[in-house]
């Protein structure tokens, strides 16, 4: 659930407003009818990974298709004959 309150009404409830997002809810905090912040629920470190995407996904900081993640570590092919190391040295110099 998505609630839409301004700076004084938070201050005022404040307390009542955080019962409601310790319930799940989000509250949209604007300023002068201007959107200035969000106050979300916290994800508890026993929440799915998924739950805390879907979070992240509603708050709008990222988008995700809600395919299963891959547990599959991403190989880097570094090319040439060169070592990072080396390249580095080389870069310094």
């Amino acid at each position: 659930m998505r609630k839409t309150i301004g700076i004084r009404e938070l201050k005022e409830q404040l307390s009542s407003h955080i019962q409601e997002v310790k319930k799940g809810a989000t509250l949209v905090i604007t300023e002068r009818g201007r959107p200035v912040a969000r106050l979300l629920p916290m994800a508890g470190a026993e929440a799915p990974v998924e739950e805390k995407l879907q979070q992240l996904v509603e708050a709008g900081v990222i988008s995700w298709d809600g395919r299963k993640l891959s547990t599959d570590v991403p190989v880097i092919h570094v090319r040439g004959s060169k070592t990072v190391s080396e390249m580095l040295i080389e870069d310094r110099d």
